[in-house]
Order: structure tokens, then sequence, then C-alpha cells
């Protein structure tokens, strides 16, 4: 929100009050709090009649340091408030200097200066991150009296701010004023299905805002070079997030908000829908199944959308008995292919559904200012709201989802949660301002949660839609209702890329468009980019998305994309558990991985699939491609072509092919099954190595299905010697040598020349394997 009128002035009838005149500082061990006045006070008499504002200083974890800003602190606080996590005996240095007092946390201080101005600023291991001085930090009232708390944070020459959720607009959020709050509004606008509260800066720290309610950003739009954030009240909260390279400060930011959980295995494989509004029963379904097998085409999770419920009743949880008369039957024949189900679900309760008088009964569906319950007509007529602040509700609605379950069940698409009203009474007294964001939260947690209880860690997943902070800790998410266009390909790039620099380890996409039908030169191509994204779902509105009704080319397309992801599944589910480790994303901005190559900042139409897979998807019928390679010889993996780094590249692509580069001094573990994404992955394993340069060590490992390691392998070049030893699990490996390797010698393995390579077999289990060169 601006408040301002230019650089000079201020807006008509907004009253802005600066912290100007430092009076005090008090230290504790653990805190320090600023005392700061509105106007310079030069006599006692001006101690009257005036505004004292409070900063509060403090650290939950290391290298995090949380302010508080305040106006008047006698106000309730109202619910709800994101989870932060607090480390118990957290140790702080705080020391006093002339200027002003120090508080650091790990390598991160905080520099209060009180004379001869009021400041705050955020050092790195000596090195400035950001800061707030004079006209930064402000209380202010607007036109109407409304009281806002806003901060301004300095923005470098040339830093570069992202994240901020699922956002669909420019990648680089510069020059953006951006307003946090959850709305159905498609791909193509500034409005967003999953609005939270963090950005992350290119110079190298994050600032997550402690707010569930709408938060107001105005970044290089109201003053160019600052970043300023608003929230409505009397008080602001903040975290400054630092780190050694970007990935630290993602790895902070999740241990202060949440990691995300660790989905199952097969998860990652070929998810395949009837498509919304299309007519489908038994059969239809069973033909969608039959003809990928005839064609080959491994599919491993089937969904259901909303009608496998009646219309007008979403949700009651039951089968449309017209269209599925045998529900335990067909879910028993359907996963007696080995298959998962998925059904669609969302938290509204039609006025139709038996399930409305029995939730409104008991004081389950949230309540209108009346004392009535909350209704209206949009979406399903007459629907209600469960209400998640109410644990009896919570139990309520999962006992239906058990039942499910119990049927054969594996997961379920937790749809919307964005349209919810701010009109309203909760259970427990929740704000409605605040609980428009953060009900998603409790809706995605109450479903998350009863998963894992029934089906056990490691074994639940989502397919959820909206999402604010803390919301990656339930992972996965899809980027919602996007258009069968080359820009929406793009744009949904572009949200899932923010996404990703938000916390968000796992994201999905609706392959070849929501809406509309793509032509099939668009399907070919998004199904490249989709089988190449964390999760593939094909996906759609009024008709469905198996390959044959597009065109032949199509099924080729599909099923060798689909067989490349789960021979990928090694190297991918490491990635994984990476993620529900330290919060990185599968799918990674380039900047996240080159944050010292300037060209990767403003990157938003290529990414990393983990750490060494570079992605470019086609966003034209042409089939060109221009992507940007960082310094190093690259390998193409499909082909095995080396492509030279620190340049731009013109390319043109069958569909078949898209730049899919491997980063030099990679070792790459490619499985041994194409078939499915939940097998053995340390079984006839194949380490690929690519471009190992003198004197570096590539390295890899190898994950069971639960998540823990079972096989490490390793390779260190010296001159043109490559020692490479792999240590683990009893199964059968191999080491491929990719690019410019020439073999001169071999001992400890056998070796075999192969068009991916030379591919050397030693014994299975550990073993070490000594590899000559020949002289460049």
């Amino acid at each position: 929100m601006k408040f301002t009128d230019g650089y000079w002035q201020v807006r008509k009838g907004v009253d802005i009050q600066y912290p100007m005149d430092v009076r005090d500082i008090q230290i504790s061990s653990d805190l320090v709090k600023v005392y700061a006045a509105t106007r310079p006070i030069k006599r006692k008499g001006d101690t009257l009649n005036g505004a004292l504002l409070t900063a509060g200083l403090s650290s939950p974890i290391p290298n995090v340091i949380r302010v508080r800003w305040a106006h008047h602190t006698g106000h309730a606080r109202i619910g709800p408030e994101f989870s932060i996590h607090v480390e118990q005996g957290m140790k702080l240095t705080i020391d006093r200097t002339e200027e002003g007092v120090k508080l650091q946390s790990g390598e991160l201080s905080a520099v209060v200066r009180k004379s001869p101005s009021w400041g705050l600023e955020f050092v790195y291991q000596g090195r400035r991150l950001t800061g707030t001085v004079n006209k930064g930090a402000a209380y202010i009232k607007d036109a109407d009296g409304t009281p806002y708390f806003r901060e301004m944070l300095d923005l470098g020459i040339g830093e570069q701010i992202y994240g901020l959720g699922e956002r669909f607009t420019p990648f680089v959020k510069n020059g953006q004023t951006v307003d946090l709050w959850n709305e159905d509004g498609g791909t193509s606008s500034e409005q967003a299905y999953k609005n939270v509260p963090f950005y992350l800066s290119s110079l190298g720290y994050g600032v997550f805002v402690n707010h569930p309610e709408r938060v107001s950003y105005e970044i290089a739009s109201e003053v160019v070079s600052k970043v300023g954030f608003s929230v409505p009240g009397e008080c602001l909260d903040y975290f400054i997030i630092g780190g050694d390279t970007l990935k630290d400060v993602l790895d902070n930011y999740t241990k202060l908000t949440g990691r995300p959980a660790l989905p199952p295995a097969w998860s990652f494989g070929l998810w395949l829908t009837t498509s919304f509004t299309t007519d489908y029963d038994e059969a239809t379904v069973t033909g969608f199944i039959e003809g990928m097998a005839v064609r080959q085409i491994p599919l491993h999770v089937f969904h259901f959308d909303c009608f496998w419920m009646k219309e007008y009743q979403w949700c009651d949880f039951e089968w449309d008995a017209d269209m599925f008369p045998d529900p335990e039957g067909m879910l028993r024949r359907l996963k007696e292919r080995d298959l998962r189900i998925c059904v669609w679900i969302n938290s509204y309760i039609a006025q139709k559904s038996p399930l409305f008088e029995e939730g409104a009964r008991n004081g389950y569906l949230v309540m209108a200012k009346d004392g009535g319950v909350w209704q209206w007509d949009l979406w399903q007529a007459g629907m209600g709201l469960v209400d998640f602040t109410n644990p009896a509700a919570v139990q309520w609605y999962q006992s239906k989802l058990k039942r499910l379950m119990d049927m054969g069940v594996d997961c379920f698409k937790t749809d919307f949660g964005e349209r919810i009203p701010t009109d309203v009474v909760y259970y427990d007294g929740s704000d409605p301002y605040k609980m428009h964001n953060y009900y998603t939260h409790l809706y995605n947690r109450a479903v998350f949660e009863v998963l894992e209880q029934h089906r056990g860690k490691n074994e639940a997943m989502l397919f959820a839609r909206s999402a604010t902070a803390g919301g990656q800790m339930y992972p996965v998410h899809w980027g919602g209702d996007c258009s069968a266009n080359y820009d929406s390909m793009a744009e949904t790039l572009r949200g899932g890329l923010s996404l990703g620099l938000s916390g968000f380890g796992f994201w999905s996409h609706d392959i070849s468009g929501f809406e509309r039908t793509a032509p099939p030169d668009i399907y070919k191509r998004w199904v490249a980019f989709g089988m190449l994204s964390s999760h593939s779902r094909l996906h759609g509105n009024e008709s469905y998305r198996v390959p044959w009704l597009f065109d032949e080319e199509a099924v080729d397309v599909l099923r060798y994309f689909t067989q490349l992801k789960c021979r990928l599944m090694p190297y991918l589910f490491s990635h994984a558990v990476e993620a529900a480790q330290k919060g990185l994303p599968l799918m990674r901005a380039m900047v996240l991985e080159f944050a010292a190559d300037p060209t990767c900042h403003y990157l938003d139409r290529q990414y990393m699939l983990g750490e060494r897979l570079l992605v470019a998807p086609i966003f034209n019928k042409e089939g060109t491609v221009s992507y940007y390679v960082p310094e190093g010889r690259w390998t193409n993996l499909l082909n095995g072509e080396p492509v030279n780094g620190g340049k731009w590249h013109q390319e043109k692509h069958g569909y078949l092919t898209l730049p899919l580069l491997v980063r030099p001094n990679s070792l790459i573990a490619i499985g041994s099954n194409p078939e499915r994404p939940d097998y053995d992955f340390a079984d006839q394993v194949a380490f690929h190595l690519f471009e190992l340069e003198d004197g570096a060590t590539a390295a890899s490992v190898v994950h069971n299905l639960d998540g823990q390691p079972v096989l490490r392998a390793k390779a260190v070049r010296t001159g043109t010697t490559i020692e490479l030893n792999a240590a683990g699990a009893e199964k059968a490996w191999h080491i491929v040598l990719r690019g410019v390797h020439k073999v001169a010698a071999i001992r400890g393995g056998e070796a075999t020349d192969r068009q991916e390579g030379v591919r050397i077999t030693p014994w299975a289990g550990s073993a070490t394997i000594t590899v000559e060169l020949t002289a460049p």
C-alpha cells in the first residue's frame, strides 16, 4: 500500500509517525528493546502528547533476527498465528556501542544506531544486507483513521527480489505492488492461490513478515531504493534471515516455519485424471487405463475429479451411485492394476449434501454474524464452510476421509481454500480477516494428518491448490487453473519458480493446460516440461487428456518422457529427501544455484531440476529455444553432446528432445526401471560421471523408499587418474563415463563401450575402481 504521494509528499489525509529520537534501550539476555519518540525531544515538555514506538529485537534460531514494532501494545492479540520454531537455549551476543547496541545471532547481526539519528541495519559476516533508517519504519493512519504499521528496508543497486508465493507476474518482483490475499484468479493475473509473506534477495538474505493477514508490499514501487511492507493494526513483526548462500537462507527459513514432508516415491510418477466436467463412469476410467497399458505408457496414479460425487452435493464424500454403483469393487479392480487412487475434495459442504444439516446442527460449519451458518451459492448452491478451528469439526471431516481410505483411496486433491469470507465467526474466536489466508493451512493440515495417521509417515501426500507460509509442510501443491497456450505454460513455470523460492519443495501443474483443449503441438511440448517437473499430472476441464486424442506422436512423447522420469528417480528422490531436510525446491530457479552469475538473476524460462540438471522447456510451435548455460562444459543428457557454458544457445528441437543438460563434475544416479517411480533405486543403478575436471570431486547418494541413504558413490580426479568408489547396499551397480573421458586402463572392474559412454561393471556392494585416462 502506498502512503506517500511521490517522494516528498504524504497522501491527503494520511498521518505518518516515524521513530526519530531513541529515548531508551533496554537489554536482557535474549531481547533488546528500543523506545523511540516520533519527534525530537529537546526538553521534558516534548515528551507529552506524543507517541513512543517500541522495537523489540530477538532471535529464535541462529542466523535469524526478529524485529517487532509496536505502537499500542494493550490491544488483544487474536489469532491465528503462524507456527514459529524457537530453538531452546539460544545463545545471543548483545553489546552496547557508542552509537547504540549490537545483537548477534550466529553470523547475523542487528546494529541499532541511536545517534546522530535513528537507524537499524543487518550485517552478515561483515557484509551489510539491508537496513531501515529515518522514514523507514512508521506508524500510520489513513484518511479513514485506520492504523497501519509499515517498514521500508533498503534495496541495493542491482539487488533483485523473488518469492512471495506462487506469483504469475514477472519473476523478479522489483517494481511491483504485491498484496498477499489468497484468491481464485487463475494463472494470468496478479492474483495468487498461494500467498507467502517471505521474499528472497539476490544479495543473500530473506525477509519473513509474520502476519497471516493481508500484507501489502511495495517493491521498488513507492520508493525505488526500498522494499516496503505494511499491515493493518498497531504492530509489525518480521524476521531477517541470513545464510552463506541463498540455499542456506531457504534452509533457515524452513527451519523457522516448517520443513516439507517427504512425499511417497509413487507420487512422482504419471497421474491421469477424469478431467473436471467431462462425463465418466467406471467403463470410461477403465478404458483410459487400458488404453495407456496397450500403448505401453506407464501410469501410476488415477485421479477422480469433482463428479465422482453427485452434483449439488459436494462434499458428501459419497460416490455417485448412478455412475459408480460398485465403488469398492471398482477401486479394488483399479488397484489390482497396481495403481494408486486420488479423489477430489474441498472444504465446502453444499446445502443439498446430507452432511450440511449434520454439520450445522453440531456447530461444525463457520457461522455468520447473526448466529446462523454462513452460506452462499458461489461454487456450490447454499454451501457452508467447515470450521477447522473446531477440533470436533476436524475429527468429523477426517472421519469421512478415513472411510474413503478404507475403500482404497490413497490421497486427496484438496481443491479451493481461497474463497474464505471475512464477515464470519469462528469456533475458537479467530480473527476472520487473518483467517482468510490462514484457513487453507488448517484445511490441508487436517487432511494431511489423517493421511499420515492412516497410511504412515512418508506415505502421505496431497494435491493442494491454496497455501500460505507453513503450507510447505503438506505437499504437494499444483499451479491452479492455467490455459492451453504457450503464454500460460510460461506463466505457470514462473509461478512454480517463485513458489520454490518461498520454501515449497514440491510443485506440479496441469499438463497441457486446464482451460480449453491444447493443440497437439502444445500438448507434446507441455508433456516434456511436465514430466521434468517435481510431480506430473494430466488434467483438464471440459476434455480428456489421454494422448491418443491429440495424435499418435503424443503417445510416443508421453511414453518417452514418463520412462525417462522413472529412470531418473534415484537422482530425483535424493533431491526430494534434500527438500524434506533443508527446504530446497526440487525445481530450482537458476539464481538459487548460480547467484554469482548475474545473468541467472533474471532467468524464468529454464530451471535446475535438482542441483545438477538444467531444463529449458520449449514455448513455441517452431520448436526453437534460447537458453543460457552457466560457466563450464556441460553435457546434453539425452544425446551426450557437450555444451559450452558462459553463453546463450539457440537450438531447434523435435518433440522427443529439449535442452536437458548435466552440470560439469556431476555423478548422476540413473535407475534400471523405466516403468515405475517406486522401485529399489540401488539395484542395478548406474552412476553416470560427467566432465570430471582435474582436482574435482563428484558425489551421489541413493536412498531407499523411506528416504534413508543406502548407497554412496564418489569420484575424484587427480591428473589423468579417476578413482571411483561406492559403499552401501549389497546391490549390483555400474559406473558410466560420459563426455570427454577417454579411458586408457581400468583396475577393479570390467568395461564395455556403449553408445551412452564407457560402462564399468564391478562386483556388487562396496568397491573401488581406478580409471586411467589418456593424456590430453
